[in-house]
């Protein structure tokens, strides 16, 4: 059952994934301008290509150090959870450009090969190459915090994605200074358009799966369920949620049926203790009630 439900809770502090972002939002700033200029002198539309998705990435990562920012901030009277959302609503928000811009790139990649352009490969080249450097220097330290955090898993796709489009047009530069492909250079640029797309659908998945409150993916509710009616003196379990605050913080909240005889605070405490040591839920709201009340609420149990 353990290895089943098990919730990783927690994460690295906030301020980490701050300095890790204003440093890779450094870098992207600083190669966005040589990669435009690049792009523009060679004709190479995988180089512009990719300078407008770092483009992006200039503006996603810029949003989620905000939300991060903002996530800081404590609970108040009107928002009892706190700011913690706001890096999902980052999160999504990055998800959908990602898309559009992958769109973007689609289009123009197909008129570049209906109407193929001349492109200095040479020049191409050495920009691509510098840009492979400070995307994966980005990439290595996002990597850290993409595993706890969805916004930063956000930042690190814009970043990945970016990576991949600098090797994307060393390759193309490669076989357009080789062969004389020209046709090289928008292909690539579709190649990497797919992959960015595939990242962005899955990102936006995940972060809608939180602002609905589903369950989280890696947790078998039934089995859980079962845990509980396992309990001696457990007869049922109704209004059963367990939802994700934002990434690395769960909450759950039922309502356990026990008989008369065993309605006892040790009863709630062996039932906290099971969702506790089962699926390291630590955020419980857990409401015991007899047979005869769960009756007149008409519920199922």
């Amino acid at each position: 059952m353990a290895d089943r439900c098990y919730l990783p809770q927690g994460r690295p502090s906030l301020a980490s994934d701050q300095r890790r972002l204003r440093w890779v939002l450094g870098f992207s700033v600083a190669y966005l301008v040589a990669e435009v200029i690049g792009g523009v002198l060679t004709g190479s539309l995988a180089l512009l290509s990719d300078a407008g998705h770092m483009l992006a990435d200039v503006g996603a990562l810029a949003l989620a150090l905000f939300a991060l920012v903002i996530a800081t901030r404590p609970a108040t009277p009107r928002r009892t959870f706190g700011y913690y959302r706001v890096e999902i609503l980052a999160a999504l928000f990055n998800g959908i450009a990602l898309l559009g811009l992958a769109g973007f790139i689609l289009f123009e990649a197909v008129e570049r090969i209906r109407d193929p352009q001349p492109v200095q490969a040479t020049g191409m080249l050495l920009v691509a190459i510098g840009g492979l450097v400070v995307n994966l220097a980005g990439a290595y330290l996002l990597h850290a915090g993409h595993a706890h955090s969805l916004n930063v898993r956000a930042a690190f796709y814009h970043v990945l994605g970016d990576a991949l489009g600098s090797l994307g047009a060393i390759i193309a530069a490669i076989l357009i200074l080789s062969f004389g492909w020209m046709t090289a250079d928008p292909i690539i640029a579709i190649l990497i358009a797919v992959l960015v797309i595939i990242s962005a659908v899955r990102l936006v998945r995940e972060a809608a799966d939180i602002l609905l409150e589903a369950t989280p993916r890696h947790l078998d509710t039934e089995a859980l369920r079962g845990e509980l009616l396992a309990i001696r003196g457990v007869v049922g379990v109704h209004d059963f949620h367990i939802w994700t605050i934002t990434s690395g913080i769960y909450s759950l909240s039922c309502h356990v049926v026990v008989e008369p005889a065993a309605f006892t605070a040790e009863k709630l405490e062996e039932v906290r203790l099971v969702l506790h040591d089962e699926c390291a839920i630590p955020h419980q709201t857990i409401q015991l009630e007899t047979p005869e009340f769960a009756a007149r609420e008409d519920v199922h149990v």
